[in-house]
């Protein structure tokens, strides 16, 4: 499930905290489904603030607890990995953004 040193590609999928499928939080879908797939290396990240394509700005201000922040998704792996997984994901975002570059990894280790 490691990856190796080189070159590598990393997915990014920005959706909204409040998205869901079948009641389970977007994010957590597709953190399962990496799991699932092993994909060698995933994190997740709330955002403080942000806005996308449809121009609503989402702030963490301490008073507005039900906002909707921005999550960002990374998946790091081989060119083969992330292009089998892709129609999977396109599949789960239906609101977001989807971006996939090349990369490359100096250094993976698991201690």
């Amino acid at each position: 499930m490691m990856i190796k040193e080189g070159q590598a590609k990393k997915l990014t999928i920005y959706v909204d905290e409040n998205d869901k499928i079948r009641g389970k939080p977007v994010y957590e879908v597709i953190i399962d489904l990496f799991y699932k797939e092993k994909i060698a290396g995933v994190s997740v990240f709330r955002g403080v603030a942000g806005y996308g394509g449809d121009g609503i700005f989402h702030t963490s201000k301490l008073l507005e607890l039900s906002t909707s922040l921005p999550i960002k998704i990374e998946a790091i792996d081989s060119s083969v990995s992330i292009d089998n997984i892709m129609p999977k994901i396109s599949e789960l975002v239906k609101k977001g953004l989807i971006e996939v570059s090349d990369t490359f990894v100096v250094k993976s280790s698991s201690a």
